[in-house]
């Protein structure tokens, strides 16, 4: 039995989608990056051009605005479709854009000097 996969035609919507979402934000500030592999959708974030990390995955379901939503957890290195309690899980709709947007809030921008994602060295 093959793997399924996301079809191509909702790669590119999920794309465009995407780059819309990413041209409202200054160049080099901040940029998701999509991922394609299998029925999931990874969303990295680039900030001020620093290689992108993970932040989220979504899961195709069959509909472009109803996609199953996991957060990428930083302690213990997965994503996590269960959990539920963190910052911007309110913006979760089923859309790629709440997902981009509970993301934002789930691991803010950083600035250039800090180390890594989740990570708040300002104490």
């Amino acid at each position: 039995m093959a793997k399924q996969k996301i079809p191509p035609d909702i790669q590119c919507a999920a794309e465009a989608i995407i780059a819309n979402f990413n041209s409202a934000f200054p160049a080099n500030s901040m940029q998701y990056v999509p991922r394609f592999k299998g029925m999931y959708l990874y969303l990295d974030r680039s900030n001020y051009g620093e290689k992108p990390h993970a932040i989220c995955r979504l899961e195709f379901t069959g509909s472009i605005d109803r996609w199953k939503f996991a957060i990428y957890k930083y302690s213990k290195e997965y994503y996590d479709p269960d959990e539920i309690f963190f910052p911007g899980g309110g913006h979760l709709n089923g859309s790629i854009e709440g997902a981009m947007r509970c993301g934002l809030e789930a691991y803010p921008v950083r600035t250039p000097f800090m180390r890594r994602p989740g990570a708040n060295y300002l104490r």
